[in-house]
């Protein structure tokens, strides 16, 4: 028969994985709650009209008010324009039909196997992790292609041509501009591994208004220095043929510009008044 003591190291330890997070963390640290954060629900998967299940949302890129989100268990990924409130957030499907499969072609009969991390480039291009397929696929606009892995349809740890990559259940992508390469965190076989891209992908496109007027504005500043110093540079040169009248009509402090012997029109008056003295 067991001792009292015995069950009462049964009850304090039945006690404690009862207690509530706040109640446990009391009893063993402290939690700091900072205030100023609100959380509000921009879509309900059960009240939206495709069903979702959002597994992960990413920007579709810097210059879109479009996200990309994938539900993991349709193996499909949608386009969303979030709102304020979910009743005025616009979701679409983009690419998968809902089926698990492997099919590469066009957005509508394209197929994946259970992806559970994407990465999204500057140029909108999205980078999938296949899981299942054990492949990268990747998303544009004309359709869905496979940029590695998925040949062999299995799992492995194999570098070298894209094709010929294998690799584990358990991968992730995350998408570095500034290597210009997607990087992989193999887990199931413990490894950090990399991707170039194309240079073309990894270059920001800026096609906001605001990065076009102050290009033209910046254009207009620097022609109208340019035109102001050239005036200033070539004017003493002109306004001595000009004839006495409209040189009397200019301001005053064009005096103090030289003429071509390099001395000023008030010098000029001077040395001619010293001579008639």
């Amino acid at each position: 028969m067991a001792s009292p003591i015995f069950y009462s190291y049964l009850f304090l330890l039945l006690l404690l994985f009862h207690l509530s997070p706040a109640q446990a963390a009391g009893a063993g640290g402290e939690l700091n709650f900072e205030d100023g954060y609100t959380v509000s629900t921009v879509l309900d998967g059960d009240k939206s009209s495709l069903k979702v299940n959002p597994h992960s949302i990413l920007h579709q890129s810097p210059t879109s008010d479009l996200f990309i989100l994938l539900d993991s268990v349709a193996s499909t990924f949608y386009t969303v324009s979030l709102a304020t409130t979910s009743s005025e957030t616009v979701i679409k499907k983009l690419a998968g039909n809902g089926e698990w499969g492997y099919t590469d072609g066009d957005l509508a009969s394209a197929r994946f196997n259970k992806p559970k991390s994407f990465a999204v480039d500057f140029n909108g291009n999205i980078y999938v992790a296949d899981h299942h397929n054990h492949a990268i696929r990747k998303i544009t606009k004309s359709g869905v292609t496979t940029i590695a892995g998925g040949y062999s349809q299995k799992t492995g740890r194999t570098d070298g041509p894209a094709r010929n990559a294998l690799f584990s259940n358990e991968f992730g992508l995350t998408f570095i501009p500034e290597r210009c390469a997607l990087m992989i965190s193999d887990r199931g076989n413990r490894l950090i591994r990399q991707i170039n891209l194309k240079a073309a992908d990894c270059k920001k496109h800026s096609g906001s208004v605001l990065g076009t007027t102050s290009s033209w504005l910046l254009g207009l500043g620097l022609s109208g220095l340019i035109g102001l110093i050239i005036g200033l540079v070539i004017r003493p040169y002109i306004i001595p043929h000009t004839g006495s009248r409209q040189a009397s009509s200019l301001p005053v402090h064009m005096d103090t510009l030289p003429n071509e012997s390099g001395e000023t029109n008030s010098d000029a008056l001077l040395r001619h008044q010293k001579r008639s003295c």
